[in-house]
């Protein structure tokens, strides 16, 4: 694979073999954002867990305390009162029968999904639709709640949703580059304490097996796994 002239760079001025503690692998981070724009810096977490087995899934969400960077289109299926109070948080998009229809349509144009308990009968016939793309309304992630409210306030302040892949790999965003490594650590921080203490009892041996983070357009950078889970008490401290 060929990379740009400034991916390349960014691996000739950073050791990319070596294992950085959390803060200075994301300053090293942020130093190879050389793209025009503000690059998105993700986490990947790989988990000793096996996704086959149900008793070891690693689910779960969380509110950043910097949010991430992105304005965040939400969706909600609702009704009456439930419909009024997603509208007065912020909601973009609120609807029943008609939002269902929409969305059946081939409207997509939201990047979360919110229900009210009452609507899943109603939201269960898009599950082909918005399950592939990671939209799909779940009590575990918190977007099917009786709340709708709270839950449209949480995904615009930043909540993000962490989830295990087939390859036991958990990919999130945590922020822009532009954050800077203080704001971005903290994201770090309440993202791997939420998977660390969504550990499942039926894990053995090393839980974090490997961290990377890594902007957009940029390479990945090694965190030293033993050093992720003394990352909270660290940013609180």
């Amino acid at each position: 694979m060929k990379h740009g002239k400034k991916y390349t760079d960014s691996v000739k001025n950073n050791d990319l073999s070596q294992l950085y503690d959390p803060k200075e692998a994301l300053t090293v981070t942020c130093s190879t954002a050389k793209a025009k724009f503000d690059e998105t810096v993700e986490v990947h977490v790989k988990l000793g867990v096996d996704s086959r087995h149900a008793d070891q899934q690693v689910r779960g969400s969380v509110v950043l305390p910097n949010g991430t960077g992105k304005k965040v289109r939400v969706a909600v299926f609702a009704k009456g009162a439930d419909a009024d109070k997603a509208k007065e948080a912020g909601a973009e998009i609120v609807g029943a029968e008609d939002l269902v229809a929409q969305v059946q349509g081939g409207m997509l144009d939201f990047d979360v999904a919110i229900a009210a308990p009452n609507t899943m009968g109603l939201v269960g016939r898009l599950g082909k639709i918005l399950g592939p793309r990671g939209l799909m309304p779940s009590p575990k992630a918190g977007t099917v709640t009786p709340d709708v409210a709270k839950a449209v306030q949480d995904a615009k302040a930043g909540k993000i949703e962490y989830r295990l892949d087939k390859s036991n790999i958990i990919h999130c965003v945590i922020g822009k580059a532009s954050f800077g490594a203080d704001k971005l650590y903290e994201n770090f921080s309440t993202l791997l304490d939420a998977i660390v203490k969504a550990k499942p009892a039926a894990a053995k041996g090393q839980y974090i097996k490997s961290c990377t983070v890594a902007t957009t357009m940029g390479p990945g950078v090694k965190v030293n796994p033993t050093k992720v889970t003394a990352a909270a008490p660290a940013a609180e401290g």
